[in-house]
């Protein structure tokens, strides 16, 4: 049986890409034995590993407007305290644990205190799912074990390296993709390329490692926490993820092999 991983990358809002990429993956045929995730990604993977339809994860997140579960963290050291989404989380993880999801999954967070890549395969889903999403300067720190933890983006936002041997076929999902531009017309667009550049900047030696990588154009170009976008979002993800399955050999030589069968 074909072991196929997938790697979800980081990127706010633009993460709802990977559940228009799982979708359209599922209704190829194709399961997943293995998920790897940072941040948004992280989120998206839980949706998937706890059995949770990526439409309906679509669905969830337009529905509960889950920006709305964020505050004020007043005299912290971020902008607003994501510690607010654990009952809205909790009602999708009930359970809470990471290794009772349906499918391995792997969590990308920074330990912020000793500055290291943290990968979290076990203990509480909501805690890993909010150090990993847990953007600094933005969110208060999440503290775990005496620990500051922020998002994992700094220090890996495309985790392909927990599915290296473990899986026979590796897939990423990347929301970043940036277009080539003459100009920059304002200084939050500047800093907002910066950012998506630094993160991407090892983008093509990880894209080495996997088999296939769904990188939707110019998804870089749309901002954080823009949920306007979400809906498009998906639909461009999941047209990029068909156009992909119809044009690469190997995706279909994949769909006719066995695959580990899920309970």
């Amino acid at each position: 049986m074909t072991k196929v991983g997938i790697v979800l990358s980081g990127g706010g809002i633009r993460g709802i890409a990977h559940l228009g990429v799982l979708k359209a993956f599922i209704n190829a045929g194709i399961t997943f034995s293995h998920i790897s995730g940072t941040s948004a990604g992280s989120i998206a993977g839980a949706f998937y590993a706890a059995g949770i339809d990526p439409e309906e994860g679509l669905n969830i997140f337009m529905k509960t407007k889950l920006l709305r579960f964020i505050r004020p963290a007043v005299g912290s050291l971020g902008l607003v305290n994501i510690e607010y989404t654990s009952n809205l989380l909790k009602e999708f993880f009930p359970d809470d644990k990471i290794e009772n999801l349906k499918i391995p999954l792997t969590i990308a967070a920074t330990n912020f205190s000793e500055g290291r890549l943290v990968y979290f395969t076990k203990g509480p889903l909501i805690r890993a799912i909010q150090a990993s999403s847990c953007i600094p300067g933005i969110f208060k720190p999440i503290m775990i074990d005496e620990q500051m933890y922020v998002d994992g983006g700094i220090l890996n936002n495309f985790p392909v390296e927990p599915l290296l041997g473990s899986c026979d076929y590796i897939i990423g999902s990347s929301c970043n993709h940036l277009r080539s531009v003459d100009k920059i017309v304002s200084i939050p667009s500047l800093m907002r390329r910066a950012g998506i550049m630094s993160i991407n900047h090892d983008m093509e030696r990880k894209s080495s490692l996997c088999n296939v990588v769904i990188e939707p154009k110019g998804m870089g170009e749309i901002s954080t926490f823009d949920m306007k976008k979400a809906e498009t979002i998906y639909w461009l993800a999941y047209e990029e993820t068909l156009k992909t399955i119809r044009t690469n050999e190997s995706l279909q030589e994949l769909i006719r092999k066995p695959k580990i069968k899920l309970d």
